[in-house]
């Protein structure tokens, strides 16, 4: 699952313009997606331990 999950973020991340075709000239949408997986790692990883 982990790993599913890695290949989605990088794909959206890398070339989430071209596969959704949202307008982000600021970058801000790449902060969005970041923000929101090193959440998801934090909460995943406190509730594992």
């Amino acid at each position: 699952m982990t790993g599913l999950a890695l290949a989605m973020f990088v794909g959206l991340f890398a070339w989430g313009q071209q596969i959704v075709g949202y307008d982000d000239p600021h970058g801000r949408v790449q902060l969005a997606l970041l923000a929101t997986f090193s959440f998801g790692l934090l909460i995943g990883y406190r509730a594992h331990g």
